[in-house]
């Protein structure tokens, strides 16, 4: 389970915190940027597809989808990330539904 919070940070930019009891990850994107999270699913990590989406500890995040789950990869870019955590794709949805709410 993945706890979900999206905070506005500016007029069109967000915080989104992803939490579990073990890890915290915040993600610093516009708006309308999360908002294409929506289509996460044609982000097929097997076809090396992925979508650029936010800054986290001032890197790059890119996120792809496998089946029922999303790979959210920070770094330099989608082939040589620092760090990948794994969350169900309804965290995604969330995170697409709760940007559209504040737009």
């Amino acid at each position: 389970m993945v706890d979900v919070t999206l905070d506005e940070s500016d007029d069109s930019g967000a915080v989104v915190k992803l939490q579990t009891e073990a890890w915290e990850l915040n993600i610093r994107a516009p708006l309308a940027d999360l908002m294409r999270l929506r289509g996460i699913k044609e982000a097929d990590w097997d076809a090396r597809r992925s979508f650029s989406v936010g800054t986290c500890a001032d890197a790059h995040v890119f996120w792809a989808a496998n089946e029922e789950q999303a790979t959210i990869l920070i770094g330099q870019d989608d082939e040589t990330w620092d760090i990948a955590v794994t969350v169900p794709l309804e965290t995604v949805d969330q995170i697409a539904r709760l940007a559209e709410e504040h737009m």
